[in-house]
């Protein structure tokens, strides 16, 4: 004679395995598409399902700012005045660069004088000379620790209307 208990117990375990069974396949397994009638046309399997309402108003151009007379919402509202006039930035060599940009790799002594190997924001190596203009200052002082550059201040606010910044070299800097 078989428990009733047990008999019981094994009924709704396998009653529970089937019922998982049977929800489990039918969640894995997909609906076949109705068959077609004779009269309708059969869509090609590859065919692109119809764009919703969202891909539909979506533009094809990239968006692009117009400003309209408007500022430009990426220049800084806080301006110190050290930024270069409008249209100088067309001066090639160190004459293009500003005193914030440049970055000191070397000092030599070249002739009798000494040099400065400065770079920019586009890694480009220029020599340097005492006196020679930048697009915000001029070179005043070439160190061994450096060059001194005279900065011109734009901002109307500012009593000061020159300030002098010293430019290390790299090592030094990165070694503080």
């Amino acid at each position: 004679m078989v428990n009733a208990s047990a008999l019981r117990t094994g009924l709704a375990a396998a009653w529970l395995a089937v019922c998982l069974a049977a929800a489990s396949g039918a969640a894995q397994t997909p609906t076949p598409p109705p068959a077609p009638t004779p009269g309708e046309a059969v869509p090609a399997p590859d065919a692109p399902a119809a764009p919703d309402a969202a891909q539909a108003a979506a533009p094809s151009e990239p968006y692009s700012y117009k400003p309209d007379g408007r500022r430009d919402p990426f220049i800084s509202l806080i301006s110190r005045g050290v930024e270069p006039a409008a249209g100088a930035g067309a001066a090639i060599g160190v004459g293009g660069l500003t005193t914030s940009e440049l970055s000191v790799s070397g000092v030599l002594a070249l002739r009798g004088a000494v040099v400065a190997m400065v770079h920019g924001a586009d890694a480009k190596t220029f020599i340097a000379h005492v006196n020679d203009r930048l697009l915000d200052g001029v070179i005043t002082q070439i160190t061994q620790r450096g060059l001194v550059i005279l900065q011109e201040v734009n901002d109307p606010l500012s009593l000061v209307k020159q300030r002098e910044v010293r430019k290390d070299l790299r090592s030094l800097e990165e070694a503080q």
